[in-house]
């Protein structure tokens, strides 16, 4: 009998210290836990960089003073792990939401480089297809073809009607044709207006050119009031049937860079938004569909609350012709 009573005095004194290594078993893997994740985070916010070591107090705890019950301390630590797992979750849920709003930023900035790179890339587009040689003209038809051999010369407006009578030699830039023929063709299909304004008869001679389809004298003629007349409110309308000569002619490249240039030099111009439409209608002819889609883009952002309906159809057409996405 005594035998067995000494026998579970030393079963139970064996096996208290087991039992009593449970919860602070449990208290280390929670630590470990801890230790691991805090060194995740901390490669997370310093990557490359030295880790923040922790703050631990070195003051004494009196709950480990002779005598102090032995669930004091565990109840303390399990307290403070449960703390430190709390603020863990919240460190972690706004680092979440900084880098959330690091991404919006970089999507906006990302949006902004792709814009300023579609308009980098029509222009290189459009001066490498101007650096191309372009294919000879060819002779056009009159519009008013000669009856017999000898064309007649057009009326003039008889002087009387005019306060300041304005010969056409100051209202009009010299002929540009080389060829006697043409010369006489241009003089007897396009009559040389002549008004109180001889700046606009300028212009309107030009436009008068492309019309009758003498294209190199209408750009002649439209880069002498351009350049003559940089201020004007018609340069803007000179430039861009600058352009629209060049196309006509078959000269796309040609025609590319006189749109650009007018669009990218007075963006408000009165036809600005027509020479950004042609624009993308001579990269089309290019071949370079890409680049046409992203000025029609462009043309949608900057003047797609302005323009009139008539652009706004021919460009949505033109977005079809240059397989766009809708």
């Amino acid at each position: 009998m005594r035998a067995t009573l000494i026998a579970v005095i030393l079963l139970s004194t064996t096996a208290s210290p087991a039992f009593a290594q449970q919860p602070g078993t449990t208290i280390n893997l929670r630590v470990e836990k801890l230790e691991k994740e805090m060194k995740a985070v901390q490669r997370k916010v310093f990557p490359g960089g030295v880790a923040v070591a922790p703050e631990i107090d070195s003051t004494p705890s009196t709950s480990s003073l002779p005598g102090t019950p032995a669930s004091a301390p565990i109840a303390d630590l399990t307290a403070r792990v449960d703390a430190l797992e709390s603020q863990l979750g919240s460190f972690t849920g706004q680092l979440e939401r900084t880098g959330f709003r690091l991404k919006k930023v970089e999507d906006t900035n990302r949006a902004l480089e792709d814009r300023l790179k579609a308009l980098e890339t029509a222009a290189a587009a459009a001066k490498q297809a101007a650096s191309e040689p372009e294919t000879p003209p060819v002779a056009t038809p009159l519009v008013k073809p000669a009856t017999s051999t000898t064309p007649k010369p057009a009326a003039a407006k008889p002087a009387t009607a005019l306060t300041k009578p304005v010969t056409p030699a100051t209202a009009t830039a010299k002929p540009v044709a080389s060829d006697p023929k043409r010369a006489a063709a241009i003089k007897a299909a396009v009559e040389i207006p002549v008004t109180e304004d001889p700046i606009e008869d300028t212009y309107a001679y030009g436009y008068r050119l492309w019309a009758a389809k003498f294209y190199p004298e209408a750009v002649a003629q439209l880069k002498d009031f351009v350049a003559k007349n940089a201020k004007h409110r018609r340069v803007s309308a000179a430039q861009l049937f600058i352009g629209r000569a060049y196309l006509d002619d078959g000269k796309p490249g040609l025609a590319s860079v006189a749109f650009y240039e007018n669009y990218q030099r007075n963006p408000k111009g009165e036809r600005a938004p027509d020479s950004l439409y042609w624009l993308g209608v001579a990269l089309t002819k290019l071949k370079k569909l890409p680049d046409a889609c992203k000025v029609y883009q462009e043309f949608d952002e900057v003047y797609g609350a302005s323009a009139n309906s008539g652009l706004k159809e021919r460009v949505a057409t033109a977005r079809v012709d240059a397989e766009c996405a809708q």
